[in-house]
């Protein structure tokens, strides 16, 4: 009788790896176990009344690299390139970012022009910063916090405006808790082996070999920055779902686990609400600490290791507006804590995907908020109210960006614990977690944002290299 593997989890990580292992020569028989009624996790779009899409979470994927050539490769496989809406490399949404700073946009420097020449908010020049860094010898500590590498390399106005609001964009989190190796690896690796950020950068740590395809060709032809479906995101999820069906896979929705045990000949045994599921082995691609909960008493050193890593909580909140301008053309703007601790950051859908703005069309924008005011409320336990976020919303866009009259559709909603947060160390919980698992050779393998990258293309990339470690070889494209 063949192997079962249950996967955990239904978000884009658990989907991704249950495609693969479905996807090998001789695939194990695979039960997929999500808590909701839906797939998909944080991906969801919703359709507005005048046929407009709202993203509720990620709404852009980037095709760079061979991670991002990988998700291209994989939207390929599922029959979607006639859906698949790009930005292209000559578009203002490609090459327009903005800092939100002293009540002003500034648009961020690009190419070696701007690098020269004066960039408010920043007093001189990037080039001084960069000249800087090239002079500044390599970092001795294992890990650093992204505040303390960007103050120490570039200074403390990159490190207070450009890297603090990095992260937040990122992580919705504090660059002074954040990990530089965990969360910019490429940064912190670039430091370790060239000395230099710019120099690592530029040399680059090698080509690493990347699938091809036509959509692949077209996205590295057209330098596309980002790009998304027609209908959504939440169209991947849902095709993922679709064919997972069609290779016998089985998906159990609405079937929370409650806990997890071993027997006696090393199967586990997944505890269900009302029944349970045996397996030969396990990938869990729910977040470390609700994993951490589930785990058997025998396994407690990796549940303290997983319950260190947290996560925080965001609001989403999809604004449309009918007949309204933006004062700027391109991706979006970042806020930085100094300016407004709460407001992440502003996207302009509308700018990206017009084609998803509805009949007749409405300028829409997402306010992302978040961060130490949000803490504080939720810390508080005050009634986080539709309203309350909808109102800071509504005064973000109006004062950001001069949209002063009120929307005509708002959609709100409050992701909690939805971002994990790679804090100072991060990579030893991790370490102590692979230690574990190796030495008691346990059948689980971790996969999902909480580990190693919170983007789309990491989320997917954990749940393939799950199914590779499950399988112990690539299963078949």
């Amino acid at each position: 009788m063949g192997r079962t593997v249950v996967v955990l989890g239904g978000g884009i990580s658990g989907l991704a790896a249950s495609y693969h292992l479905s996807r090998a020569p001789c695939p194990p028989k695979v039960v997929l176990v999500e808590s909701s009624e839906r797939l998909g996790g944080w991906i969801r779009s919703v359709r507005g009344p005048n046929g407009a899409i709202f993203e509720l979470g990620p709404r852009g994927i980037r095709p760079a690299g061979a991670l991002g050539a990988r998700t291209l490769l994989l939207v390929s496989e599922l029959g979607l390139d006639s859906e698949v809406l790009p930005v292209r490399g000559d578009h203002p949404a490609a090459q327009n970012r903005f800092l939100y700073v002293g009540g002003a946009l500034h648009a961020l420097p690009t190419g070696l022009r701007g690098l020269l020449r004066p960039s408010p908010p920043f007093s001189k020049p990037l080039f001084w910063a960069g000249l800087r860094e090239l002079t500044k010898p390599r970092g001795k500590e294992p890990d650093e916090t992204v505040h303390s590498f960007a103050q120490r390399r570039l200074g403390p106005e990159v490190a207070s405006l450009a890297m603090d609001s990095l992260c937040r964009g990122v992580f919705a989190g504090n660059s002074h808790e954040l990990s530089i190796r965990s969360c910019f690896p490429s940064l912190f690796q670039a430091e370790q082996t060239h000395r230099s950020i710019l120099l690592g950068l530029l040399l680059g740590a090698g080509r690493t070999p990347q699938p091809d395809s036509a959509l692949i060709r077209q996205a590295l032809a057209e330098r596309w920055s980002q790009w998304s479906l027609r209908g959504g995101l939440e169209m991947l999820p849902q095709a993922l779902e679709t064919h997972l069906t069609s290779r016998g896979v089985s998906v159990l929705r609405g079937q929370p686990v409650c806990g997890l045990s071993l027997q006696a000949e090393g199967r586990w045994k997944v505890s269900l609400r009302d029944s349970s599921l045996e397996a030969d082995h396990v990938v869990s691609a729910i977040p470390a600490s609700v994993l951490s909960e589930l785990l058997p008493a025998e396994a407690a050193p990796l549940a303290r290791a997983l319950s260190a890593i947290t996560a925080v909580s965001v609001a989403v909140v999809n604004l449309q507006y009918r007949g309204a301008h933006l004062p700027v053309q391109g991706f979006g703007h970042l806020v930085p804590s100094s300016e407004d601790p709460g407001v992440l950051g502003i996207v302009y859908d509308s700018v990206a995907f017009p084609e998803q703005d509805g009949s007749p069309p409405g300028l829409r924008v997402t306010v992302m908020l978040g961060g130490s005011w949000l803490q504080t409320l939720e810390a508080s336990g005050c009634v986080l109210s539709q309203e309350l976020f909808q109102q800071r919303a509504q005064e973000a866009a109006a004062t950001q960006l001069g949209l002063k009259e009120m929307p005509s559709h708002c959609l709100v909603h409050l992701h909690k614990n939805c971002i994990p947060q790679y804090t100072l160390g991060h990579w030893q919980k991790l370490e102590s977690a692979r230690q574990f698992l190796t030495a008691h050779r346990l059948p689980l393998t971790l996969a999902g944002a909480s580990y190693e990258g919170v983007a789309v293309n990491d989320c997917i990339e954990s749940g393939r290299q799950a199914a590779v470690s499950v399988l112990g070889t690539e299963p078949n494209s």
